[in-house]
């Protein structure tokens, strides 16, 4: 692998600041939606809906438009300025959001989730371009762990937050309560953010106008690695978003509990164990790809298998108690494979195809993974049930988990081609590969 001898230019003044507003606006975007998955339970008992419903609503009904936008939104990233970008989607998803708080059937949430997903398209691709930017590749997937914190971040605080207003004030002003501050940190956003020269950190600023849509599509579809990274992270995605939108649904209706009863261990779980999983992860990750960029797709790998069988034991586990304790390596691992598939996109693209990289990566995880996890375990669900199964949400989970043993052989032959597509992508940017 070549190394690079370029003089790297010094660290952009603030750019601390700037990742950490970014990831709050992370940390809001899973807020907005975590807080609909704390309240589920009640709400399906109020409009009488089933798992399949559920499914719908926590995937496809806000999967869609934000992954089919999320495509435009990027090319103008590319082109416009970043920042705006993200202070108008961010506007709009809370505003939806505390509009949900008014539905009064299944199609007006579905309507409400649909606008959710039309604001959070214009969030992550824009702020991934940003901090490609701001970081250079030797810190990038430490900076992009602690973006990817903001999952964690977000689902902890929608589970506690959510279940605390559900349990004084009751379901519809718990999205009242999530939405409203969003609207202070866009201003927060457009007044204390600065957009960054392209391609700053890899010593390479770019003059030329973006590619097209297709130029880009045709130099990712080159890129062998990527297309086995983006498999693979797309089976840990419907995963995960299977288990993300029913675990709370699966320890209530196993062990007899109330949202606010597992709103807190989860919520720590999920928020804080993974969040530290994800900046540790991140940190060990940038060490062994300074030696051997394969280590990109092999650490997701790796931390996948490891997390499999303990998965199975939390959907196995005879009390509450044991479920919480064999979930905390999922748990740990469980944000890694976001933010090692944000760095990769970042690193197999051009520095002008960045945000249009992202948004594919993003429409692609978000439409199969976050759309089709929850609809998948829950149209499974729907039919143990009518099969006469005594666990039937538990049983879907467990075939589930199919998709993480198959998403270890992709990652696996992912790492074979990534040294060599960094470096295809490097040379046609005229960037400096990473060491």
């Amino acid at each position: 692998m070549t190394t690079g001898t370029a003089t790297r230019p010094g660290a952009i003044p603030g750019r601390t600041w700037m990742l950490i507003v970014l990831t709050l606006v992370y940390t809001f975007n899973h807020v907005d939606r975590q807080i609909l998955i704390t309240v589920i339970e009640p709400i399906k008992a109020e409009f009488g809906l089933s798992d399949g419903q559920i499914g719908w609503l926590t995937g496809l009904a806000f999967a869609a438009l934000y992954a089919t936008l999320g495509i435009p939104v990027a090319m103008w990233a590319d082109r416009g300025n970043r920042r705006n970008i993200i202070t108008i989607a961010l506007t709009i998803w809370s505003g939806m959001t505390a509009l949900t708080g008014f539905a009064q059937n299944f199609w007006h949430l579905f309507l409400a989730r649909m606008g959710v997903g039309i604001g959070e398209s214009g969030g992550t691709p824009p702020a991934t371009s940003m901090i490609a930017d701001l970081y250079p590749p030797q810190q990038r997937a430490f900076a992009l762990g602690v973006y990817t914190c903001g999952i964690g971040f977000g689902i902890m605080i929608g589970y506690i937050l959510g279940a605390y207003v559900y349990a004084h004030f009751g379901w519809r002003a718990a999205f009242f309560a999530a939405g409203i501050p969003g609207l202070i940190l866009a201003c927060l956003v457009r007044f204390t953010v600065k957009e960054p020269a392209r391609g700053f950190s890899d010593a390479s600023q770019p003059d030329e106008d973006a590619p097209g849509f297709l130029e880009t599509m045709k130099f990712m579809f080159g890129q062998r690695s990527y297309l086995l990274i983006l498999l693979g992270c797309l089976l840990i995605c419907i995963s995960a978003n299977a288990f993300v939108a029913f675990t709370s649904s699966y320890l209530q209706r196993t062990f007899d509990l109330q949202p606010q009863d597992v709103s807190l261990p989860l919520g720590l779980l999920i928020g804080g164990v993974g969040g530290a999983g994800a900046m540790i992860l991140g940190v060990v990750c940038d060490r062994l790809s300074s030696k051997d960029l394969r280590w990109r797709p092999w650490i997701i790998a790796v931390t996948s298998a490891v997390a499999l069988p303990f998965a199975w034991m939390v959907l196995s586990a005879k009390t509450v108690e044991m479920a919480y304790v064999w979930n905390v390596v999922p748990s740990f691992v469980g944000l890694i494979y976001a933010s090692i598939a944000y760095t990769a996109t970042q690193e197999l693209v051009k520095v002008r195809m960045r945000s249009v990289g992202a948004a594919f990566t993003l429409f692609s995880l978000t439409l199969i993974g976050i759309g089709g996890g929850p609809l998948i375990a829950g149209t499974i669900s729907d039919y143990f049930l009518a099969a006469g199964h005594e666990a039937p949400l538990a049983d879907a989970l467990k075939v589930i988990l199919g998709f993480n043993a198959a998403s270890i052989v992709c990652l696996f032959f992912a790492g074979l081609d990534y040294r060599k597509d960094v470096a295809r992508a490097m040379a046609k940017s005229g960037a400096v590969e990473p060491a």
